[in-house]
């Protein structure tokens, strides 16, 4: 084994285990079983041009080199963003621990409580800081949330105001740019009519249904928005208010002068500024709107036992389900981000954050005062953290950097000055005098905060907030630690077993890839410095973009959509833009799949599009001849076609360039899902297979960690026909020519966990990738043979064989009383995440094992769904009383001493003898997902709850 070769870590396949594994599935080599897979028209004919691979301590050292090329000065830019001090404890035992950060998404909630928990902490501090009924488990960014209120807002308009085609959206002048660009990304499509104004001289007119304010305002400047509401209130229009979380603190919560969304996000709390993100937002609003919502909820059910149990709530919100009827299409959200934040929160407490947030409010009062002291004139009559002050930036700028100091130039006249945590008194006089030194008077030094509020009495919070037991009990870095311990040991994560999800590539996320996100040179940098203190950041995202593009085929690569979904949209938005450029602005019919992914038709809705749904055959391949009536039937206004490749039902399908072109001869544009790109790096690709741009699921091929459902990265790389099209940045430029605008708030997105997806194509170079998706494909097959007999494969290609997924069907074991829920309960007691469920056909199991399992792992997860498949033969229809109805089986539940079942104890915890050596309890047992819903909670209980117990 060579030790200094990263791809012999990666894939969890050994030389040893080749023979046994190429017989188990019948073939001679590797390269038989993907000759009979993928089919010869679609594979690569030339090598692509991607590095040689790197050692992991080369790669390490490459990236230490490469981090102080980047310049990390004092940033005080603000515009929503800014330095944050993450607690040690938090740092070392989330962000850096893989019981957080390899988890899925909490839909199996039986082995998700720990992650659910953080999450309903998460829901809490927004609501009681916001002053909301309810909010989300997160949302991408405070831009991304602005638009779904807009949208949402739009969504619940009165009868009325849809009867009278009511579609004006006022914009406050305050709100941020970034944000200000991507409301216009996002109402031009949906036919909402964006009217920017001051909101002190708006008149109320007729045919507004909704308006956006910020509070405070971009440069810093507190409004009383009293009368707005009021005002907004008696014509029917709707507000929403994107806010600083920490300034609601100290500010009366928007909440209380009757709002209807608050957006935002929680960077602040202890989140690093990695140059863009991942941070997590949030949306507040009221409970009216629970199930128009964007995102996912968190709520508070019961189990089988009726003990308290946590789940997502109303799921049949989730654009899985509703398609083409969705408001929105967000599917990754911020959530291992979120968790951080809450923990946040929940280590400071409401005296810790009270004391955090009158430093802040302190630092920049006595920051106004020093300034005005040298003769200048600062604007702001109230304010928090965010000063406004008229000066020449030509001459304080040279003299800031010098100091290696970053302000905000927004005028020509003016400085903007934004404060924050990190904010110490040295720093202080380091501002004060780069002020003085402009003026050439000599050096101030102050020697402590003022404690005079610049919030006038009216605006200061009289409301308390955090008074539940989880905020008050863990101040001390041992009880932190403890409570992370205790909630971590509640999940199932991949550092217990394989989580084989399909079409979600839950991989191996590898300590050298997360190690650098630790690193101050990468995490501390504002997204919108100036571009030239990101040496190192704009060499490493140029590099990961070219890679990317000479991986799909394509022509360039936008780095900036920060989730899967938002990469759908923006591919749909680059489509939209290109038709109108050729003056066809009228093409509007997006063609999709039955078995398309559910984000899909919701995001063609959302780019303007109709969605025209086509036909699956017998096999689960397209209908071509049902795609060819309709592309013919659509023709003057086909836009695109939305396909995933290899397909949602785990194939290759033999005649995707027939489809491919089809489209392309009734002048239409290919999009393709990447969310199966694993089946396809280094032997085949997109461009390869005739579409015209892809996302890629940087969180699923590219190894960044699902974070329990986030962050993810979703870029767009696109054929040479789109590039002009790329998404720009309003405060720095990035993007085509004729670049559409804002998808999402930072120029590059998350750029901070781009580093992982960099490290990992450097580290494994070509042939490590390739062989990365032969076995990837090698062990779903293994699994496929393995299963032969127990389980029906629902859909294979033409020569039998599965992609890097299999679809099982389990319809079959109603007849028994059985269902695939069932199934999937009963595999925790085996010690294992359940597959994919009834996606994308109801009653089935998607099966995907990735290249990272080994095939011990393989086998005994095969060794407990054969177990699974006798206890499902014994089970009577009649009789509900049976280990797979009962499962999971939790500690309390075996060792009680009242056994009413049929079954042995043993049978029920102990099914096999490997589940011993490593048994994981689920803490709850099956929960009650519809009293949940009937009874929606969605914080944390109020301390009085926990006096009354």
């Amino acid at each position: 084994m060579k030790t200094d070769v990263f791809a012999s870590r990666h894939i969890g396949i050994t030389e040893e285990d080749f023979d046994h594994m190429l017989k188990t599935v019948s073939v001679d080599s590797l390269d038989q079983l993907i000759h009979e897979t993928i089919p010869d028209d679609i594979k690569l004919k030339k090598v692509l041009d991607l590095d040689a691979p790197m050692s992991e301590h080369k790669f390490l050292a490459h990236l230490e080199t490469l981090s102080k090329k980047n310049k990390v000065f004092r940033s005080y830019i603000g515009l929503g963003y800014h330095e944050s001090l993450t607690p040690s404890v938090i740092k070392r035992n989330i962000l850096e621990n893989p019981g957080w950060y390899t988890a899925y998404t909490p839909y199996q909630a039986e082995i998700a409580q720990g992650r659910l928990e953080a999450l309903l902490n998460f829901q809490t501090v927004v609501s009681d800081l916001t002053g909301m009924e309810l909010a989300n488990a997160s949302l991408l960014d405070e831009s991304t949330a602005a638009a779904e209120a807009m949208t949402m807002l739009f969504d619940v308009r009165s009868r009325e105001q849809k009867k009278n085609g009511i579609t004006k959206f006022f914009v406050s002048e305050e709100v941020l740019p970034q944000t200000l660009a991507l409301l216009e990304t996002r109402a031009n499509p949906l036919g909402i009519e964006l009217v920017l104004g001051k909101h002190d001289d708006f008149d109320f007119a007729d045919g507004f249904y909704g308006a956006l304010l910020q509070y405070p305002g971009k440069y810093g400047q507190v409004f009383d928005y009293r009368s707005f509401v009021e005002k907004a209130k008696e014509k029917d229009i709707k507000v929403a208010v994107a806010t600083d979380i920490l300034s609601l603190v100290l500010l009366t919560p928007p909440g209380e002068i009757g709002v209807d969304v608050v957006v935002g996000t929680t960077q602040r709390f202890g989140i690093p500024l990695g140059y863009g993100g991942p941070h997590a937002a949030f949306f507040a609003t009221k409970e009216e709107y629970k199930r128009n919502i964007p995102g996912r909820i968190i709520g508070v059910t019961k189990d089988r036992d009726d003990k308290p149990a946590l789940r997502m709530a109303l799921q049949t919100r989730e654009q899985h389900i509703k398609r083409d009827k969705a408001t929105s299409n967000i599917c990754t959200a911020q959530v291992l981000l979120a968790v951080m934040a809450g923990m946040y929160a929940v280590y400071h407490g409401p005296k810790g954050l009270g004391y955090i947030a009158n430093k802040v409010h302190s630092t920049a009062t006595t920051l106004a005062d020093a300034i005005e002291k040298l003769g200048y004139y600062q604007t702001n009559s109230a304010f928090f953290d965010t000063i406004l002050v008229k000066a020449n930036p030509e001459v304080i700028r040279p003299i800031a950097e010098s100091e290696e100091v970053n302000f905000l130039y927004p005028e020509s006249d003016s400085v903007v000055i934004s404060v924050n945590e990190a904010t110490s008194i040295k720093d202080l006089n380091q501002i004060i005098n780069i002020f003085a030194k402009a003026k050439e008077k000599e050096e101030v030094e102050v020697q402590k905060l003022i404690s005079t509020s610049s919030i006038p009495r009216e605006l200061q919070r009289t409301t308390k907030f955090l008074e539940n037991k989880v905020f008050n009990s863990y101040h001390s870095e041992t009880g932190l630690m403890r409570y992370i311990k205790k909630l971590e040991r509640k999940d199932l994560s991949l550092n217990h077993s394989m989580i084989s999800l399909g079409s979600c590539t839950m991989k191996l996320n590898a300590a050298s890839e997360m190690l650098p996100l630790s690193s101050a040179s990468w995490s501390n940098i504002h997204p919108f410095v100036p571009i030239e203190q990101a040496e190192g950041y704009q060499i490493m995202l140029k590099e990961l973009a070219k890679d990317l593009t000479t991986i799909t085929g394509f022509a360039d690569t936008s780095l900036q959509p920060n989730s899967g979904a938002q990469g759908e949209y923006a591919g749909l938005m680059v489509i939209r833009a290109y038709h109108e450029s050729n003056g066809e602005g009228h093409r509007n019919i997006c063609l999709i799949p039955a078995s398309a992914h559910g984000t899909n038709p919701a995001s063609a809705v959302m780019a303007g599009m109709k969605v025209v749904v086509t036909k699956t055959d017998e096999k689960g391949n397209i209908d071509v001849e049902d795609l060819e009536e309709k592309v013919k039937a659509h023709a003057e206004n086909l836009a695109a076609l939305m396909v995933t490749y290899p397909s949602t039902h785990g194939v290759f399908e033999s005649s995707i360039r027939q489809i491919t072109k089809l489209i392309h001869d009734h002048g239409g544009q290919v999009y393709m899902d990447g969310a199966n790109m694993n089946a396809q790096v280094g032997l085949t690709n997109p461009a390869t297979i005739g579409a015209d741009v892809c996302h890629l699921n940087l969180h699923k091929t590219f190894a960044i960690p699902h974070g329990g459902g986030g962050p993810g990265v979703g870029p767009i790389c696109v054929a040479p026909q789109l590039v002009p099209f790329l998404p720009s940045n309003p405060v720095i430029k990035t993007g085509g020519k004729e670049a559409i605008s804002a998808i999402s708030a930072a120029p590059w997105g998350s750029s901070l966990v781009c580093l992982i997806s960099y490290g990992y194509i450097k580290m494994l170079g070509l042939e490590g990738l390739a062989n990365s998706t032969k076995i990837a494909i090698l062990n779903a097959n293994y699994i496929k043979h393995r299963l032969s007999g127990k389980y029906d494969v629902l859909y294979t290609g033409e020569k039998g064989r599965a992609a890097h997924e299999m679809i099982i069907d389990c319809r079959s074991f109603k007849q028994r009383g059985i269902e695939v829920t069932d199934i999937a309960k009963r595999l925790m007691d085996y010690g294992f995440h359940a597959p994919t469920v009834s996606f994308p056909v109801a009653g089935t199991l998607m099966i995907e094992p990735t290249e990272s399992e080994n095939l011990a792992e393989l086998d005994r997860f095969c060794d407990a769904m054969i177990s699974i498949r006798e206890e499902i033969d014994k089970a009577e229809p009649d009789e509900p009383n049976n280990v797979l109805k009962n499962a999971p089986h939790t500690l309390e539940m075996v060792t009680s001493d009242i056994w009413d079942f049929s079954y042995s104890r043993q049978q029920a915890a102990f099914p096999l003898p490997y589940v011993s050596e490593n048994k994981f309890w689920p803490s709850v047992r099956r929960v009650d997902d519809a009293y949940g819903d009937r009874n929606l909670i969605c914080t944390c209980a109020p301390i009085e709850a926990y006096a009354e117990a």
